[in-house]
């Protein structure tokens, strides 16, 4: 039997070691789905309940493996479910290859069912490269573009292919005019900058007295060079949130996040600083960093594209963070006056203090603080988490230290609701021996969550470790656009938006042959936790938390969180008799600093 393109794509898939396709199955894709049987299926083909999912699912495999991501769906309506853990890919600077199916070239430009211009619908999501595969002897070159594009540049690519070109006989590209042949592999590389730019940065940075860092994912691979950078500036060091992985939580110097979903002494290093150094992030939020004209700076990013945003950076360097910084080490100064480290220390010392009393604060009937926080210390120590959007992000971005070979991401850039539990999955497609954690509100849950389930009970039992454990903040709000709406518009909870089912997740979980646990009471959340971590299956823990318990960012004030409450006491929802009872102390009792303040003399307001 003759080769097939279809067969050939699946071919050159395994030579570039490719593992698995995230994939769901449709009749523009029924050549390949054949040839998956022709190949007994490998690379294999994990099926999930939704396209979408696949996609998030080929993220969370590419965040976590470091290898390249790939998804699969067919035409039309497939194509256009990829489209948004895609577009999470293509922010979050993951490398993802989509093959998408079309409809036959001779229906195209009829209006055919199904029929969409995937070309045009793509060229924004896969900018860097998509291409149609409209002749077989197209097909090794256009394949092997895209995924050495979506590796080099850390982007996504797509590949659409017509159902009737999968079924052609497959042609090699020949030794003539006009023909296209290609090759496989990819060279590793680091770029470095010059040695005149990295003398400059150095001048900069020796300038500074208070010096602050602050790390991206980009700085992952830089963990050693970072620290003795640190060391060597006497600098502290905050965290994107897609970097929260790139450096131990517990090394007293290191703040934290920042941002929205930041800590107070990340916020406090920035408005206090005369120095910046920014690795290997592309942080957005510009309200966070150090105000014009305060700080000099400098920034390292491997991309040319990513450097130069932001803030206005005096050096920017391109290279690669570890081989960048290993350059730059010997030019920096040891700086003698340690009083910035150790006021910085002092602040992050006090936060967690602040975080532990937070997560103690009574709630009805769980403070979802306390129940990520009381994760903290059960962590294991090779876990990868997972978070979702929502206020379980803010919870995961302040409560839990990561360390050693911990792993956590969510939806940086994009922000999108729910990658959570396909993220997880992927992870667990990437390191079947490792446990995985996902922390999701109960919006995403239902989102789409909760039809996941079924792809975790269909796979779990080829994991070496079965351990894939969803926490599901079940407080029947979608709270953090609820907490959005009181703290900058000052409007109270809008229910028809807002308001969302008690869905019993434990029960459903149970149904599909999985661990489900229903905790209601404080005593029971270090059991749940414990009881999850110990079992032999997936787990669903349905924490019921309490939607009063508020999100606050860093640099809140007392007015904002007035407001905030004011808001809530327009309310007219069945819980508002019961909020409206000390809403406003209790919040005030979350404040950063507010609750020991007393017994500190002389401490600045933590508002």
């Amino acid at each position: 039997m003759s080769q097939k393109v279809s067969d050939r794509l699946l071919e050159r898939l395994r030579e570039w070691g490719v593992e698995h396709v995230f994939a769901y199955p449709g009749d523009g894709i029924n050549g390949l789905l054949a040839a998956w049987g022709r190949a007994d299926d490998n690379p294999r083909f994990i099926q999930s309940r939704h396209e979408e999912m696949s996609a998030f699912e080929a993220v969370g495999y590419a965040k976590f493996s470091g290898r390249l991501g790939v998804c699969a769906a067919t035409s039309g309506p497939g194509a256009i479910h990829l489209l948004n853990g895609l577009y999470d890919a293509k922010l979050d600077h993951v490398p993802v290859v989509a093959i998408v199916g079309q409809t036959d070239r001779s229906a195209m430009g009829g209006s055919y069912q199904q029929e969409v211009d995937l070309v045009s619908l793509y060229k924004d999501v896969a900018s860097d490269f998509c291409e149609m595969v409209t002749v077989p002897e197209q097909l090794p070159g256009v394949l092997d573009r895209a995924i050495r594009t979506a590796l080099a540049r850390r982007s996504v690519t797509a590949v659409i292919v017509p159902a009737d070109v999968q079924e052609l006989d497959h042609i090699p590209p020949g030794h003539a005019f006009k023909m296209v042949p290609s090759s496989l592999g990819m060279a590793r590389y680091a770029p470095v900058p010059g040695d005149e730019d990295l003398a400059r940065a150095a001048e900069v940075l020796n300038a500074g007295e208070k010096v602050a860092m602050l790390i991206g994912q980009g700085a992952r691979g830089a963990r050693q060079e970072v620290m003795a950078v640190a060391d060597r500036l006497g600098a502290g060091v905050a965290k994107a949130l897609l970097g929260k992985d790139a450096l131990d939580d517990d090394l007293p110097y290191v703040t934290g996040s920042i941002g929205l979903l930041g800590t107070r002494p990340s916020y406090e290093m920035m408005t206090g600083c005369d120095t910046l150094l920014v690795i290997g992030s592309s942080f957005p939020y510009t309200q966070f960093l150090p105000e014009f004209g305060q700080a000099r700076a400098v920034q390292i990013d491997i991309d040319p594209h990513m450097v130069g945003l932001r803030y206005p950076f005096e050096v920017n360097l391109v290279g690669d963070a570890r081989e960048t910084l290993a350059r730059l080490l010997p030019l920096l100064d040891t700086h003698r006056h340690r009083g910035w480290r150790r006021q910085i220390e002092k602040n992050t010392a006090r936060w967690w203090e602040v975080m532990q009393r937070r997560a103690a604060v009574d709630a009805a009937p769980l403070n979802p603080e306390y129940v990520v926080h009381a994760l903290d210390g059960l962590l294991p120590e090779n876990v990868i988490l997972s978070a979702d959007s929502g206020s379980a992000a803010n919870w995961y971005a302040r409560h839990l230290r990561l360390r050693g070979a911990m792993r956590g991401s969510l939806s940086g850039t994009l922000a999108t609701m729910g990658p959570g539990v396909p993220y997880a999955i992927g992870a667990k497609f990437a390191h079947g021996d490792r446990p995985a954690i996902a922390l999701v509100g109960d919006g995403a849950m239902q989102m789409n969550g909760m039809a996941e389930l079924i792809t975790v009970a269909k796979y779990h039992h080829e994991w070496e470790d079965p351990r894939l454990i969803v926490a599901v903040l079940n407080n029947q709000d979608l709270n953090q656009v609820t907490w959005e709406m009181r703290a900058m518009q000052g409007a109270p909870q809008f229910l028809p938006s807002q308001s969302i089912p008690d869905v019993q997740y434990a029960d459903i979980a149970r149904t599909l042959g999985l661990k489900g646990i229903r905790v209601e009471k404080p005593g029971d959340v270090v059991d749940a936790w414990q009881a999850a971590l110990a079992a032999d299956r997936p787990c669903v823990l349905d924490f019921v938390t309490d939607p009063a318990v508020p999100p606050v960012p860093p640099h809140a004030s007392l007015d904002q969180i007035e407001a905030a409450a004011a808001s809530v006491l327009k309310g007219d929802s069945d819980r508002a008799a019961v909020v409206r009872q000390g809403f406003k102390a209790k919040v005030q009792e979350f404040l950063p600093g507010r609750r020991h303040r007393a017994d500190r003399p002389g401490a600045q307001d933590g508002t």
